[in-house]
């Protein structure tokens, strides 16, 4: 994407053949993260355009890293700066939608930090205006998808290589967080601030992938621990269960406590089983024909055979695999960038079209409703009564307006 800037000085960085100037909004934690990916050249067919921050000390923090780099004190004024040909939201989860829309809006393409937003209804609008200009690029930073393993589960799972996904459970407690890290900003695990716990915070890429790969359910029951084992008011420890329909069901356990945490995803199909520990290594069980038909053939005689070991054993009828993701930590955040860049430039599909992001938001949102009301609750629940019950807690902090 080849742009023009306007009466260009010294320091003001420039457009070239081949190159996407990016306009990085928010430069906490994640903005700082991707604007050392860019300036080490990680990314590229990316470069550092502008930072944008309400902060005066974080710009000032960001410019002492990359000086020469201009800095906005609003989102508005960079986006019209005409210094940048796309942006991500690195800010606040309530604040992506109305930022990514007035990028959107004003012709930048636009990548969101995940969640894409706090509740559906925000995704929602978000994605009716992303719709709206279809000539606009509109990513999320979904970086798992760009994970080698992860990307060969979904190719394996597509394929029906181990037939129907009958059962998924994800175990991800890798996300212990000390009290003190709670207590860094105001703002943090509290409903009007942050909307939530580890389902908006750590989790989100999990819960994307896990539906990703093994599709979307249509009902959820879950239990939740909200303030458990942290003094916060949001949820630190989750159990779902989640019903497919025809007997197909999923759990996700995740929370903040586990000081040694296990991180392992199960998925097994009619013919077949993988296995993913650690989101580093998949095992992947392939069966000669599928399950029902090995029982179904089965005699007295053949089945304690098979299960004694003598003659015939279960490694006759089952192959195995083992499937290692060996990238580097940051290899993921800056794929997406660069697949990002790629795609502004017309050289690439996209890994995460923004539109993707409300299917974890719709996941969470819809947790957080059953653990709020002890019952079951559908995948498409009701938009409103979820509202409702967010706003009674948002109103109990009395810090942060309603939503809406």
């Amino acid at each position: 994407m080849t742009t023009t800037s306007t009466s260009p000085t010294s320091d003001t960085p420039q457009s070239s053949e081949g190159t996407v100037r990016l306009g990085i909004i928010g430069t906490g934690t994640q903005g700082s993260a991707y604007a050392h990916f860019i300036s080490q050249g990680l990314v590229p067919h990316m470069s550092l355009g502008a930072f944008a921050d309400t902060d005066p000390a974080a710009l000032a923090a960001i410019s002492e890293k990359h000086p020469g780099v201009p800095t906005f004190a609003t989102h508005q004024e960079l986006i019209g700066s005409g210094l940048v040909d796309a942006v991500i939201t690195t800010i606040p989860h309530y604040q992506h939608p109305d930022v990514a829309i007035a990028a959107i809006e004003a012709g930048i393409p636009t990548i969101v930090e995940k969640p894409a937003a706090v509740h559906t209804t925000q995704v929602k609008r978000l994605n009716e205006v992303a719709a709206a200009h279809p000539e606009v690029p509109f990513a999320i930073m979904f970086n798992q998808r760009n994970n080698p393993l992860y990307q060969q589960i979904k190719q394996i799972v597509d394929a029906g290589e181990i037939g129907e996904v009958l059962r998924s459970t994800w175990i991800i407690t890798t996300w212990w967080r000390p009290q003190g890290y709670y207590e860094q900003s105001a703002w943090r695990a509290t409903w009007g601030g942050e909307g939530g716990g580890v389902l908006v915070n750590q989790a989100p890429h999990q819960l994307d992938l896990w539906q990703w790969i093994c599709g979307v359910p249509k009902k959820v029951f879950a239990k939740a621990g909200f303030g458990f084992r942290r003094d916060i008011a949001v949820e630190d420890e989750v159990t779902a269960l989640v019903d497919y329909g025809d007997g197909r069901t999923g759990t996700f356990i995740t929370c903040t406590h586990d000081l040694s945490g296990t991180d392992r995803l199960e998925i097994l199909g009619t013919q077949g089983k993988i296995v993913v520990e650690g989101s580093k290594t998949a095992t992947v069980k392939r069966y000669s024909r599928p399950e029902k038909e090995i029982s179904d053939e089965s005699t007295p005689e053949s089945a304690r055979a098979l299960m004694s070991g003598n003659g015939a054993s279960l490694e006759d009828v089952v192959t195995t695999e083992v499937i290692e993701d060996t990238s580097a930590w940051g290899a993921q955040h800056s794929g997406v960038l660069e697949n990002f860049a790629q795609h502004v430039l017309g050289q690439a599909e996209l890994i995460a079209p923004g539109s993707d992001g409300i299917h974890g938001v719709r996941l969470a949102n819809a947790i957080h409703l059953s653990a709020w009301t002890g019952r079951e609750v559908p995948i498409d629940f009701d938009e409103a009564e979820y509202l409702a019950e967010l706003n009674k807690r948002i109103e109990a902090e009395g810090e942060y307006p309603t939503q809406s």
